[in-house]
């Protein structure tokens, strides 16, 4: 009887963690959206984001050692730059590129080509021999591919531009997650906790990412008066509230996308991340009036048969490697 039981309680775990990473998830890409429509500074948002989300795992690492009395995990400079830097630059090019694209595309356009992710991650999850390879997973992707070709295909709304930042944010962002889950689940570097991880990552990504804010939005927002051109205190405050509470969405985005992943892999957030970009499609469709064709909602169809064979695969596996355990 142990073997349905710990089944059962695994998989009411993952689906709690997908759930809780989707709140954030949505909830940041209107967000985004919503922010760029006034604020067309997605690189400096983006730092602001990355300056809170360090300094609110500070605060928890201290909390945390204050309630257990047990020093948190500190990485020597050697490990630091060697092992963490990788996971760093390429997490900040992704965040970075997806902000910005948001200046170009519509949410609809953003999350379908944002999916593209999962192919990348699981090129790079074999690649880094994370995952077995499966005949299965090849129509999995190929059934992901043509349905996101569906939905982009003669799309009213399309911007190549943005197109292109979106799908290289997605091929640098199976980097970013396939390193993330090494770095993770290697016990000898002590990161499985996700403030942890957070805390470590989040200095290099900053100056990863500064020095193309400079270059790009440095000189034109230090004039702005959407800040510090700003004369009024009010205006300037009101500005401040707001890219304080995307720091704030950002932080559990985080939190919950790091302990999906150290309790599953990369690829198990990559394909709950699709159906998540699913939910979104259809709020953006309501919320934001984006507009899709019969062909791109065949698409859409498409994309969730290859996300129902993949979390069936999942769970059959799953369930088998379980049954095994408790047969020896």
């Amino acid at each position: 009887m142990a073997c349905p039981v710990q089944f059962l309680c695994r998989s009411l775990r993952t689906v709690g963690l997908v759930l809780f990473y989707y709140g954030f998830s949505i909830g940041i890409t209107f967000y985004n959206k919503w922010m760029m429509k006034g604020f067309h500074y997605p690189l400096f948002m983006t730092l602001v984001h990355m300056t809170m989300i360090f300094s609110l795992s500070t605060l928890t690492r201290h909390a945390m050692l204050c309630w257990t009395g047990k020093p948190r995990i500190i990485l020597s400079w050697t490990d630091y730059l060697r092992k963490v830097a990788p996971t760093a630059f390429a997490t900040a090019l992704d965040i970075g590129l997806s902000n910005w694209s948001f200046l170009f595309i519509t949410i609809s356009l953003y999350t379908m080509t944002k999916s593209t992710a999962v192919i990348f991650i699981l090129f790079f999850t074999l690649l880094f021999k994370l995952e077995e390879p499966n005949p299965f997973l090849v129509l999995v992707v190929l059934l992901i591919a043509c349905g996101l070709f569906m939905f982009t295909f003669q799309s009213t709304q399309f911007n190549l531009e943005g197109f292109l930042m979106v799908l290289l944010a997605s091929f640098i962002g199976g980097i970013r997650w396939t390193l993330t889950q090494v770095l993770m689940q290697k016990a000898d570097l002590g990161l499985q906790n996700p403030i942890d991880t957070m805390y470590h990552l989040q200095p290099l990504m900053f100056f990863g990412l500064f020095p193309l804010f400079l270059f790009n939005e440095g000189v034109s927002l230090s004039t702005s008066e959407k800040l510090f051109g700003e004369s009024r205190l009010l205006p300037f405050l009101h500005s401040l509230l707001m890219l304080s509470v995307g720091g704030m969405l950002a932080f559990g985005l985080c939190f919950s996308e790091f302990l999906l992943v150290s309790r599953t892999s990369s690829l198990t957030l990559a394909i709950a991340g699709i159906f998540k970009e699913i939910c979104t499609l259809c709020l953006a469709a309501w919320l934001m009036g984006d507009t899709m064709s019969v062909l791109n909602w065949l698409g859409f169809v498409v994309c969730l048969c290859g996300i129902s064979l993949h979390v069936g695969l999942k769970m059959y596996y799953s369930k088998s490697n379980d049954c095994n355990k408790c047969e020896n």
